[in-house]
C-alpha cells in the first residue's frame, strides 16, 4: 500500500435541491461554493474553505430515483488501484455498486458497499503535476471524522483494516449502545465504528464537518430549515458534536471544540 492509500480525500452530497443546499451548508459551515464544468457533465459544484476544496454537491441522479435511496453524504477513499480494491471489496464479501469508471482529468472510481452495505466510494486520482493544497486536519470547514455505524462493529474493523490498512486505535464500551471502536490511519485517529442501533434502517458512513462552536451552529441549521436529531453533546477529548438533516432529508454531523 501506497502512502495515499486508505485516504479519506473527499466527500460529496447527492441532493434534489443543489441551490438551497448550496446556500444552507455554507450558512452553517461556513463554506464558499465554486462551479466546475466538464463537457457532457452537469455542473458541479466544490465547497472551499479558505479557498480549498473539501466536498462536493450534485444533482441527486435520476437512476437513483424510486430505490428508496435518500439525499445523502458519500466519502472517497483513495485507493492505489482502484480496478484491483473493487474486486477485493467483493472477495471479502462486500459488494461493487457501480464498477470502476473514469472520470476525465479526475480519475478513476468505484461505488463499493462493505459486507454490512454500507457504501463508500473509492477513487484511484488521476496524475497531478503538483499536489493539491489541503486544510489542517482541525480546520474549521473541514471533515474532522470519519463514522460508521455498521452491520457489525467488530467484523468493520477487521474487513477495512484489510481492505485500506486501517488500524484499530482503541475502543469504548457504551453500555447498551455496545462498543464504538476508534480507529486511524498511519497513527492518526481519522473516525469510529459501531454495530448500528435498531432503529437504525441501514448501515451507512455519516461525516463530521468541524465548525467553531457548537451552539451557534445550531442556530445556523434550525434557522436554514435543517433539524437537530441528535445533541449537542460532549464526546471524550472535549468537543461537542450534533447529528443533524437538512432541509432536503440528508443526515450530517457537525462538530466543534466549544461549546
Amino acid at each position: 500500500m501506497s502512502e495515499t492509500h486508505g485516504k479519506f480525500i473527499w466527500c460529496e452530497l447527492m441532493t434534489p435541491d443543489t441551490s438551497a443546499a448550496a446556500k444552507f451548508y455554507s450558512s452553517v459551515v461556513g463554506w464558499t461554493t465554486s462551479e466546475m464544468k466538464m463537457e457532457g457533465m452537469p455542473p458541479y459544484t466544490i465547497f472551499e474553505a479558505n479557498g480549498i476544496g473539501v466536498a462536493g454537491l450534485m444533482e441527486f441522479p435520476g437512476e437513483l430515483e424510486g430505490k428508496g435511496i435518500p439525499p445523502n453524504w458519500t466519502g472517497y477513499v483513495d485507493v492505489d488501484d482502484v480496478d484491483q480494491s473493487a474486486k477485493d471489496f467483493a472477495a471479502n464479501g462486500g459488494s461493487v455498486r457501480r464498477p470502476p469508471e473514469d472520470i476525465p482529468a479526475i480519475g478513476r472510481f468505484a461505488v463499493v458497499a462493505d459486507p454490512g452495505g454500507a457504501v463508500l466510494c473509492i477513487m484511484t486520482p488521476a496524475p497531478m503535476e503538483k499536489p493539491m493544497p489541503e486544510l489542517a486536519f482541525d480546520a474549521p470547514g473541514n471533515i474532522g471524522w470519519h463514522e460508521l455505524y455498521a452491520g457489525n462493529g467488530k467484523d468493520a474493523v477487521s474487513f477495512y483494516s484489510k481492505l485500506f490498512g486501517w488500524t484499530k486505535d482503541s475502543e469504548m464500551d457504551m453500555g447498551p449502545m455496545g462498543v464504538y471502536y476508534l480507529f486511524a490511519r498511519n497513527g492518526r485517529q481519522i473516525g469510529g465504528m459501531m454495530t448500528k442501533p435498531d432503529n437504525m434502517p441501514m448501515p451507512f458512513w455519516c461525516y463530521y464537518f468541524i465548525v467553531p462552536a457548537i451552539d451557534a451552529a445550531i442556530e445556523r441549521v434550525t434557522s436554514g430549515g435543517g433539524k437537530v436529531v441528535h445533541g449537542p453533546m460532549e464526546v471524550p477529548g472535549g468537543s461537542w458534536i450534533i447529528q443533524a438533516t437538512d432541509p432536503q432529508g440528508a443526515f450530517f454531523c457537525l462538530v466543534a471544540p466549544k461549546r
